[in-house]
């Protein structure tokens, strides 16, 4: 492919990755989906059964949903959500019915009980309909119906963007992760579901033709990781030998496509290997670890990772980096894979802050080449895919509207953790960060402000500024400078107020740190007639204010 329509397409990728760029004018519903509504502060989510039976040939779900609870603060009033066109028939709570009306996507649930504070509860809710099918999933989501080359029914949901209440009634915001659930499937007799956590039994229903599998999910789970995956499966596994101990790897894969997976799959232990090195153990052991394949092209489903890139390196065969680096691996494995730290174990409490799932995760492809290929090969990587970087709005979204940021928390959001790595300048201290990172939000969801502080403390100088620029900015930071008579004259330009990082420069070829700030600065003593070239790995412009202004772009 032509390099100029090569870098067209990951621009078109990223803007697609982006699920669009929203323009900031929001509803009712916008704030109802994307708040902590008073009706649903009052209550912590403790335990879901969701039990569904899915009927293809139709396209209907219907099933119930029972929703444990403690309650924090009194409160009548509770707010389940699920989106048009599915339907609440009917909620329960100690076997009586509960009065409930309907605003949009979300549903007002009247109790009569006495909600007492620290007392445990549950309601439960029956829904059915034919949920909303999914345009271009994962990106514009919903419900994928299709059929296999076989002519058997090949059915998953992708719903990240759209919200679980696409398709199952839910406290749909990401601040309050479910402790733990359990997802019961009922599918036709020749038909498998895999489901998040671990299969615990499968009741074969003969008088109706279907099968229910039951799945048990002892972990923190957030809302859009829950997943039904529904085709005529064939399965194998193995066992990985991990940080933790031995950590139960299963593969789930249409039956004519057995032969290729056992070889493609070979990358999701390879992925474990070089992740739990990077960020610590994986995050859900006593679930186990899944690949299942699915009619689109993937996604984070916790503990039963989707993949469907066709059984090739790259992304669908291509290379985002341009470099060459993109096809020793398979993208989806490897990226998905990498939520399982970054939006499964560590999840964002608003959507604004969606790069703390996206930007890891896609540096979490550049840290795998940098296990298996070397520091070299993984630099070539990330500065590759600047490429695809648009500047054209911050990376953080809006707030309480469920809006996420640019298209940038990819690979923009990679690009800044790798400069971060530059600054800290010590690579086992990166290391230690980063698995820290892991460690020290176990099974939280957090906001910007906890990772910055985070990462300001383990880093040990205030960058503040840093992501501010980075996150909050389109402005790409410029070294800019004049040399004269052996002096050289520095400073931080396009920057954000206080922009003070440091930065790594080869002055005729001489390794050197300055540390610029938003002011001239003057380092003296050099010679008449020297060179000033900055470290490439540094995602900053420079511009010698008596030239002109370039991106700081890797060697050839």
């Amino acid at each position: 492919m032509h390099k100029g329509a090569f870098y067209t397409l990951i621009l078109i990728l990223i803007s697609t990755m982006s699920f669009a760029q929203e323009t900031a004018k929001f509803t009712r519903q916008d704030t109802l989906k994307g708040s902590i509504t008073p009706e649903r502060e009052w209550w912590n989510l403790t335990y879901y059964h969701l039990d569904v039976k899915v009927d293809p040939e139709n396209k209907i779900i219907s099933g119930k949903n029972t929703i444990r609870y403690k309650v924090l603060k009194p409160h009548n009033v509770m707010q389940i959500d699920l989106q048009e066109p599915m339907k609440i028939t009917k909620i329960t709570q100690s076997n009586k019915e509960l009065n409930f009306t309907r605003e949009g996507n979300v549903f007002w649930v009247k109790l009569v009980e006495k909600q007492h504070e620290g007392s445990a509860n549950e309601v439960v809710v029956h829904f059915e309909g034919s949920p909303i099918i999914a345009k271009n999933p994962p990106w514009d989501g919903g419900l994928t119906w299709q059929k296999d080359k076989n002519g058997n029914h090949f059915i998953a949901n992708a719903n990240q963007g759209i919200g679980a209440s696409v398709w199952w009634p839910c406290k749909d915001h990401p601040y309050d992760e479910v402790e733990n659930m359990k997802i019961s499937v009922t599918v036709p007799e020749n038909l498998m579901d895999v489901s998040n956590g671990r299969l615990i039994k499968v009741d074969h229903n003969k008088k109706e033709q279907t099968k229910t599998y039951h799945w048990e999910v002892n972990n923190p789970i957030n809302n859009y990781g829950v997943n039904i995956s529904i085709g005529d499966y064939a399965h194998f596994s193995e066992v990985y030998d991990g940080e933790k101990g031995k950590l139960d790897c299963n593969y789930y894969v249409l039956s004519y496509n057995l032969e290729k997976a056992k070889e493609q799959f070979k990358d999701a232990k390879r992925t474990l290997q070089a992740l739990e090195h990077w960020f610590g153990p994986y995050p859900f052991y006593e679930d186990g670890y899944k690949l299942v394949e699915v009619p689109y092209l993937g996604m984070e489903h916790q503990s039963a990772v989707t993949y469907g890139n066709g059984y090739k390196n790259g992304y669908k065969g291509n290379d985002l980096s341009g470099t060459g680096w993109g096809l020793t691996f398979d993208f989806i494995i490897i990226h998905e894979s990498g939520h399982e730290w970054f939006a499964n174990n560590i999840t964002d409490k608003d959507v604004a802050d969606m790069w703390i799932h996206e930007s890891f995760t896609a540096y979490s492809e550049n840290l795998f080449l940098n296990y298996h290929n070397g520091k070299e090969a993984s630099a070539a990587y990330v500065l590759g895919t600047r490429s695809a970087i648009q500047n054209d709005r911050p990376i953080i979204g809006h707030y309480n509207v469920s809006h996420h940021g640019s298209g940038d928390m990819y690979y923009k959001g990679a690009n800044m953790l790798h400069t971060l790595r530059q600054i800290v300048n010590d690579d086992e201290k990166w290391r230690s960060i980063l698995r820290g990172l892991n460690k020290e939000f176990y099974h939280q969801v957090v906001t910007t402000q906890q990772v910055e502080n985070y990462l300001s403390k383990r880093v040990g100088r205030d960058m503040s500024s840093f992501f501010d620029q980075y996150l909050r900015n389109t402005k790409i930071p410029t070294l800019e400078y004049r040399k004269r008579d052996g002096n050289l004259f520095y400073r931080w330009g396009n920057a954000v107020y206080g922009f003070n990082i440091p930065v790594k420069v080869y002055i005729n070829g001489e390794e050197k740190w300055l540390e610029p700030t938003t002011t001239w600065n003057t380092l003296e003593g050099l010679p008449a007639d020297f060179e000033v070239k900055v470290d490439p790995n540094f995602y900053v412009g420079e511009m010698n204010v008596m030239g002109r202004y370039s991106e700081v772009k890797p060697e050839k």
